[in-house]
């Protein structure tokens, strides 16, 4: 797995600030104001420092964005970036700048002077989120991403902070790995072998097999999976940090999706890849949970399947019998995922009786349509989990939005033949879809589903990540179960 950057802390050293090499970094208050490594930075520089600080384009920069000094005289850096940033900074701004000196250090050593400023936890985590890079199928040479040395006033207290921030840099890590990995690496047992290597962690795992899915009555699920080789499988981890009845998080593994025999275009399928985000940013949490010893009883299931066509493929008009034991006629082989999450579901409230339960899913392109790529669906029968969701959403800058849910969209899921179709038409996609896996909510079950179809994986970079897997939900997760769920 990709690994954050090395960062560590240190006691500021005027000295060694002159003397480092690599690149340098310094933040200074939005009034200009200079602490001592400043002032010692400034007399090296021969005042450029003040100079620059006095220019219009320090008054233009916004809060965590820098200007960079190439090939500063008076010092063994090759360049010099000063980043506006006040001394309590919002976690916005903080991680922004964060940002900013991880497209300014590149692959080069970094030194920063961040003397008493806060905000520092917050700034580590957008600098570790902003270095990602995934390159295990690039050839040649790559290039050794050297470390970050942050020299505060009190180290020790900043590295105690910066721990379980670190700690969710690599629950994302994790996320985006599994995104960006190609169908024919990640197949289910490929994924598979990459959950059970959270044993290591403390993370218990099993990983359920077709026969015992059989066993169990997994028809929807396994339906699925019949047209491909690879075996479909569904992974339990369990994250026992305290007592009581789990939060339980279900997500949509579905590896790869050709639409099965409702086949796809061709045009972008390569971007289905990605169509297991919802399994991937589970395993994300439950990594950072280890990680940082979350005092959390948190449960995590996955549903692994690949959707293809073949000669024992899935048809449309097949009717298959879910765990629960409700008939479905599937009309579309390619709304597969929510046949998948339905047993799953079901599987978490049999075994687990969880306290909640959020399921997470590339499901739809109709909430890419509502929404675009700036905000997942949220779906929910409960509003006060709903509303510590949304919350948590925003306080980690990571888009939400609640859509609605209704009996009258039920009317579109009738069938002639079963309990219900798969499919309710085009008209609210996204909603008949949360509609469809509501069926299998049982009413004593706090519940929020996530259509992460428009986050999970994005053409251009945003502010934390290269183009291509987000890690979307890492963050707002983590902090749910941090404000929710931990003892």
């Amino acid at each position: 797995m990709t690994s954050p950057i090395e960062i560590s802390f240190a006691q500021t050293d005027l000295d060694a600030l002159i003397t480092a090499t690599g690149k340098l970094a310094l933040l200074v208050a939005p009034d200009g104001g200079l602490d001592a490594a400043g002032r010692r930075l400034n007399r090296a520089l021969r005042g450029a420092l003040s100079r620059l600080l006095d220019s219009p384009a320090w008054a233009k920069l916004q809060p965590g964005e820098g200007v960079a000094m190439g090939w500063p005289s008076g010092l063994a850096v090759t360049d010099v970036m000063v980043v506006k940033l006040a001394r309590r900074p919002g976690v916005d701004e903080a991680r922004k700048a964060g940002a900013t000196l991880a497209k300014f250090k590149g692959h080069e050593a970094l030194t920063l002077a961040a003397g008493a400023s806060g905000g520092i936890a917050e700034l580590v985590l957008g600098l570790a989120l902003r270095t990602y890079e995934f390159t295990p199928h690039k050839t040649g040479d790559k290039p050794t991403a050297k470390p970050a040395i942050v020299m505060v006033s009190k180290p020790d207290l900043a590295q105690a902070a910066a721990a379980p921030m670190l700690a969710l840099a690599e629950g994302v890590f994790l996320t985006r790995d599994l995104v960006n990995e190609p169908a024919n690496v990640l197949t289910t047992t490929e994924f598979a072998l990459r959950l059970e290597a959270l044993r290591h962690l403390g993370v218990e795992v099993e990983v359920l097999d077709e026969p015992a899915l059989a066993t169990l009555g997994m028809g929807a699920l396994l339906g699925v999976g019949q047209g491909s080789d690879s075996p479909s499988k569904v992974a339990v981890m369990q994250w026992k940090g305290a007592e009581g009845a789990p939060l339980a998080l279900i997500g949509k593994g579905v590896v790869f999706d050709t639409g099965g025999i409702s086949l796809k275009p061709p045009a972008g399928m390569e971007d289905m890849t990605m169509d297991m985000g919802g399994g991937a940013v589970v395993a994300g949490v439950m990594r950072a949970l280890a990680l940082r010893k979350a005092r959390a009883h948190v449960v995590g299931l996955i549903g692994l399947v690949e959707n293809m066509p073949g000669p024992n493929a899935q048809r449309p008009g097949d009717v298959v019998t879910s765990m629960k034991g409700d008939t479905i006629e599937v009309i579309n082989t390619d709304a597969e995922g929510r046949l998948v999450l339905a047993d799953v579901m079901w599987y978490a409230q049999d075994r687990f009786n969880p306290a909640g339960m959020i399921d997470l899913a590339t499901l739809t392109g109709a909430i890419i349509i509502a929404l675009g790529h700036e905000n997942a669906g949220v779906f929910s029968n409960d509003d006060a989990l709903c509303n510590a969701f949304l919350k948590a959403a925003a306080a980690e800058g990571e888009g939400a939005w609640r859509m609605p849910l209704g009996a009258a969209y039920d009317e579109k899921l009738k069938s002639r033949i079963a309990d219900m179709k798969n499919v309710g038409g085009r008209e609210g996609g996204a909603i008949t879809a949360a509609q469809f896996l509501q069926r299998f909510v049982r009413a004593e079950t706090p519940w929020i589903h996530l259509d992460i179809a428009g986050v999970a994986s994005v053409k251009s970079d945003t502010r934390l990540a290269p183009k291509g897997a987000t890690g979307w939900g890492v963050l707002a997760l983590d902090r749910l179960i941090r404000d929710r769920f931990e003892t």
